[in-house]
């Protein structure tokens, strides 16, 4: 698990990849590889970071050719991670079990609110948007805009208030046949929902949700 921090909030997917790639060609670390003419180090993510979102708790399969202590791994990583990142935690993953991104649920993510006159409408109308059968939605797909569901994206919204900062703290399911709920999804549709204008000031990955952790 990693995290990326402003430093490396530019980087497009590619980017971010190229990086690690970069860091742990680096590294020492036996990383296997793959097969074919133009063969690449085994290393998955778990799903595509959003250019300008800071993450907490990004998940990242890294496969090596030889079983190690985690010290010695985790030295290597922190040694040669790319800049704006840092390692979190190392656990010992089962090679023959099912990629990576398939096993990945759901998202949560905190989106920092700018000046909210009125909190306790907010909180009113996330309990609102949770209690809805549906949430019509657009998104832009190319040069047309698709009409959709989020409710079923939707796990949960939260309003939290205090010192002067209001966050919603949004949980959205990964679907391989619905799709992504997108937090700025859930932002447009607590506004609409409440009656008022809200910005974003930031909005951080907080943590990928295996089916495990449901």
């Amino acid at each position: 698990m990693a995290a990326r921090d402003a430093r490396a909030a530019h980087q497009t997917q590619q980017e971010l990849v190229e990086a690690w790639l970069t860091g742990l060609a680096h590294s020492g670390l036996p990383v296997a590889m793959t097969d074919g003419a133009r063969p690449r180090r085994r290393v998955t993510f778990g799903a595509p970071l959003p250019v300008g979102m800071t993450a907490g708790g990004e998940l990242i399969d890294v496969i090596l050719a030889e079983r190690l202590p985690v010290w010695r791994v985790r030295e290597a990583l922190e040694a040669h991670a790319p800049a704006g990142w840092r390692v979190l935690r190392l656990h010992d993953v089962w090679v023959g079990g099912p990629p990576l991104p398939g096993r990945i649920v759901a998202a949560d993510h905190r989106i920092d609110i700018a000046a909210v006159p009125d909190p306790a409408r907010l909180v009113a109308a996330a309990a609102e948007l949770l209690g809805k059968e549906r949430i019509d939605r657009e998104r832009i797909k190319g040069d047309s805009r698709v009409a959709y569901d989020l409710r079923p994206l939707l796990l949960d919204v939260r309003v939290v208030v205090g010192d002067g900062v209001t966050a919603l703290l949004t949980r959205t399911r990964v679907d391989p046949a619905l799709g992504s709920g997108r937090p700025d999804e859930v932002l447009a549709a607590l506004a609409e929902c409440a009656g008022m204008g809200l910005e974003a000031t930031s909005t951080i990955r907080e943590r990928l949700l295996l089916a495990e952790d449901l």
